[in-house]
């Protein structure tokens, strides 16, 4: 069966000057300044040829290139090649930083979901998106769940008591503090607020629950 660029994993630029595009790993790519490049980075601190993406059949093989600035994987330096894993976080130099994706945790595309919001998320991945930007490391579960339970029906104040129930389940609901339920919400809001501090997606309701607000792209 031929293969569509849904099946292929992705590369997401995120800080840096090439933020917001993305590269289908779909045959293998070469990062560097040099303009013959597949990703070119337009930063002196980036060497012509910096490093090298390669789709093998163990995964994507990530290579660095003798580069002068080093290229990071998860904040670590690498010091031999590595096959990513979903979700890990690629650094050219301190120039430019990536996302990479698995193919089953790709973004959604907008109308699958049916919202056009900033914030974007995919049930199967437990992924999170702002703006485009992938959320690094990923929500815990808890935190998920209580996004998901207010992004699907975002726009309408959730009670706190189905938020419990959604989160703990009823057999542990009865047992769950307010207190509990507040810092989960500080907490998720807090990791949210990384990648846009500019706006409060968590909106509390005094006396009534919590709702998203979830501002259109």
């Amino acid at each position: 069966m031929q293969s569509t660029l849904e099946d292929y994993p992705l590369l997401i630029a995120q800080e840096g000057p090439l933020k917001g595009q993305r590269w289908v790993l779909s045959h293998t790519l070469i990062l560097g300044r040099d303009t013959s490049c597949d990703v070119v980075i337009p930063d002196r601190q980036v060497s012509r040829y910096h490093a090298r993406l390669t789709p093998t059949a163990d995964g994507v093989l990530l290579e660095d290139l003798d580069s002068k600035n080093g290229t990071h994987c998860n904040g670590a330096a690498l010091k031999s090649s590595v096959i990513l894993r979903d979700g890990d976080v690629i650094q050219i130099a301190l120039a430019q930083e990536f996302a990479f994706l698995t193919s089953d945790a790709t973004m959604p595309l907008s109308e699958q979901g049916g919202h056009l919001g900033r914030l974007m998320l995919d049930v199967h991945s437990r992924r999170v998106w702002i703006n485009q930007q992938l959320l690094t490391p990923p929500l815990s579960v808890q935190q998920f769940r209580l996004l998901w339970v207010l992004y699907e029906r975002q726009g309408q104040v959730v009670s706190r008591s189905d938020l419990v129930a959604a989160i703990w389940g009823d057999e542990q609901a009865l047992g769950v503090s307010d207190q509990a339920l507040d810092a989960l919400i500080r907490r998720l809001r807090d990791r949210l607020a990384v990648l846009d501090p500019t706006h409060q997606y968590i909106d509390t309701v005094r006396g009534h629950g919590v709702r998203l607000d979830n501002p259109p792209a």
